[in-house]
């Protein structure tokens, strides 16, 4: 892996969103990457529309910038130049570098790419820790149940009168 590879995995994994159910990296964050200028980013993919369906890239609507906004994913509707802004997913983001065409344009994509599939495996993990846990927490509840059943039955043996004992021995 390169170091720039590297150096980009941190700032790329604060970049992406989940919007309409899907992970995706907005415009400005990706031109930032690659170190061209949104302006210049949205041309080539207004130049080359047939390589982004609406499953590679979507424009946001100002509802969904305002909610970036109010999160602060972005600081105000300004700093989008006056656009609403497209967002890619990963196979938006893999489809720049075929219109993006510079060495940094690739180093950044690799390191996008090994980021979403970081992303996948953590999803995939989670999931698989999460069922343990449940699992471990039915185990709990089932032993707990038992103790309390064990609990009732001895605050009821111990309500009970003492049984009659016959003494044991000889009386003098």
């Amino acid at each position: 892996m390169s170091k720039t590879s590297n150096a980009l995995a941190p700032s790329v994994e604060h970049r992406i969103y989940v919007i309409r159910s899907q992970k995706v990296m907005l415009d400005r964050d990706l031109a930032a990457l690659y170190g061209v200028k949104p302006i210049a980013l949205r041309q080539q993919v207004r130049r080359n529309r047939e390589r982004f369906p609406e499953d590679f890239m979507f424009q946001l609507t100002k509802i969904e910038a305002d909610s970036l906004v109010s999160q602060s994913v972005i600081p105000s509707r300004r700093s989008l130049g006056g656009f609403l802004p497209f967002v890619f997913t990963q196979e938006g983001v893999a489809m720049l570098s075929s219109v993006l065409r510079s060495r940094r344009a690739i180093l950044t994509n690799v390191a996008i790419m090994r980021t979403f599939a970081r992303l996948r495996e953590m999803i995939a993990t989670n999931k698989d820790l999460a069922a343990r846990v449940e699992k471990l927490e039915h185990g709990q509840q089932r032993i707990g149940s038992i103790i309390e059943v064990l609990v009732d039955e001895i605050e009821h043996m111990k309500a009970l009168p003492p049984p009659n004992k016959r003494k044991i021995g000889f009386d003098l």
